[in-house]
């Protein structure tokens, strides 16, 4: 009797096993390429490191994105893959982590909690930022569990950063058949096909999809808003301190700017080939990865997308003006202090150098706007120039041609709420810095930086707006604060703070005269 009882009880152990392991180990699910296997927490299938293009290595380096190479059998997506190659830079007060890198990088991820594969649910497909040089999927921030416990689908897709992903060059433009430069942004667009083709199988719907991200993939959604290479691929869209609206021409440092030409990016590429010791293309495509890692410009923002008239067409100011864009809802925004996790602390001297070096003829009416008599004035000012120019004035500005030209709407935000940074003094005076409303989007809050219940509650509501706006182009639902669309006859933005509410547009005085100086840097560049 013993020994049945002994028996019966091994039994029973090995089938819980087997049923949590069961529980663990969602339905393989056949992609184009072949069946991935994922895990399952929480009732939401997770599927980490799925390949949707080739590994660009050897030959396929500066190539536009390869499509992926068939397995058979079924292949495990338990693990996310490694971030595209970049110089780590960490802050681990605000929760950034390191990264493993490695150049065979083209990966992305699924969190789905669909039961069956006929729900056809709303996908959102999310584009880290870093400044087109660091970031990846892997990082916790990002999680994408607690979005899809709203009911989407959440996609997370890698792309090329650095010199692998933005550089120009005459050889890649013959090569090419007249572009070349912006492999990051055709990874982007290449992850956006993968979706199009197998996202039903997940339980999405390949006609619901909403594009999102935040400040490099912010102003890459706003690109992809202009590409006619990413047309029909989304229906919504979505830009966390983004937007890519300024002049097309650059000559210098102008401030406010950063897109090159084909023919300016093509000489910074040749001299970075001179510099890598490469004689040609095929030359450079011998070297290490590691080798081009090292002798890369260092810093934030040393690589960008560039005006290619391939993936890019040209100055999306007159691309919307002209109504040659991709014309779907949009939802945009900025954060009320974005400059302090970037400026520097200037002094009043400094500061006004700067902007005599960077707005030219236009420098005294923009510090005007932004003095710097003093140094704490200075650094105020240094802050939200970077503010304005790099993320208002486009959002604002996106927001406008839109609302004059489209058909889809537009919602506009400013996001308030102070984050819980540590308790240390660089960060005293912080309001809501570039970046600071990502762990309310997701949900995810770290250690160093641990949510209150008020954060939760601005979390909750941030995440709900979202989610709905996936769902049905408009952010508004029930238990929410009313979310007006913004026209031009009524410019209203939804303040998302203590509390939550529809105000007019922040710092329009300042961003009217930005206004003017990229107007009069467009007619200057009508001479050139």
């Amino acid at each position: 009797m013993k020994t049945l009882r002994t028996i019966s009880f091994l039994w029973g152990a090995l089938f819980l096993v087997v049923s949590g392991l069961m529980a663990q180990a969602p339905k393989p699910v056949r992609t184009q390429a072949g069946l991935v296997q994922g895990t399952l927490q929480d009732g939401v299938a997770v599927y980490r490191g799925i390949p949707f293009a080739a590994t660009p290595v050897g030959n396929l380096r500066w190539r536009a994105p390869q499509p992926a190479v068939a397995w058979t059998g079924v292949r495990s997506a338990d693990k996310f893959a490694p971030a595209c190659m970049q110089v780590p830079i960490v802050n681990k007060d605000l929760g950034m982590e390191s990264v493993t890198t490695d150049e065979d990088c083209l990966y992305l991820n699924v969190w789905t909690p669909a039961k069956s594969a006929n729900e056809k649910l709303p996908v959102m497909v999310w584009i880290y930022g870093g400044g087109f040089t660091i970031g990846g999927t892997s990082m916790s921030l990002y999680d994408g569990m607690n979005l899809a416990k709203k009911g989407v689908i959440l996609v997370s897709v890698a792309y090329r950063l650095g010199a692998f992903g933005f550089m120009a060059h005459p050889e890649l433009t013959a090569e090419q058949g007249g572009y070349s430069g912006n492999y990051g942004l055709l990874d982007q667009i290449a992850g956006l096909q993968w979706v199009k083709r197998n996202i039903a199988a997940f339980g999405g719907d390949p006609s619901r999809v909403t594009i999102f991200g935040e400040s490099a993939g912010g102003i890459s959604v706003s690109m992809l808003s202009a590409s006619p290479l990413a047309k029909g691929l989304f229906r919504d869209a979505i830009s966390e301190s983004g937007g890519n609206f300024a002049p097309e021409h650059r000559t210098g440092n102008e401030g406010g700017e950063n897109m090159d030409s084909l023919a300016a990016a093509e000489k910074i590429g040749t001299a970075f080939l001179t510099k890598l010791g490469a004689a040609s293309i095929a030359d450079a495509r011998k070297k290490s990865a590691e080798e081009i890692l090292k002798n890369s410009p260092p810093g934030l923002g040393t690589a960008w997308p560039i005006f290619d008239g391939h993936v890019l067409p040209g100055d999306q100011y007159k691309l919307y003006e002209a109504k040659r864009y991709n014309d779907t809802p949009v939802l945009i925004g900025t954060n009320s202090d974005e400059g302090a996790l970037i400026v520097p602390l200037p002094k009043a001297d400094v500061h006004q150098k700067s902007i005599h070096a960077d707005y030219g003829e236009y420098a005294d009416k923009i510090l005007a706007a932004y003095p710097g008599g003093t140094d704490a004035e200075a650094l105020r000012s240094s802050r939200d120039i970077f503010r304005d120019a790099s993320f208002a004035w486009p959002t604002w500005t996106w927001a406008r041609l839109q609302s004059k030209t489209g058909k889809g709407k537009v919602f506009v935000y400013y996001f308030s709420h102070r984050p819980p940074y540590p308790n240390t003094p660089q960060f005293k005076d912080w309001g809501a810095a570039h970046a600071g409303e990502l762990a309310y989007v997701f949900g995810n809050f770290t250690p160093t930086m641990p949510a209150a219940a008020a954060d939760r509650t601005v979390s909750d509501e941030i995440s709900s707006y979202w989610v709905n706006f996936a769902k049905k182009g408009d952010p508004n639902g029930s238990g929410l604060p009313k979310w007006p669309a913004f026209t031009n006859t009524s410019a209203q933005v939804m303040n998302l703070g203590d509390p939550s509410k529809a105000i007019d547009v922040p710092n329009l005085q300042k961003l009217e005269v930005l206004e003017g100086y990229f107007a009069w840097r467009r007619e200057a560049e009508k001479s050139h």
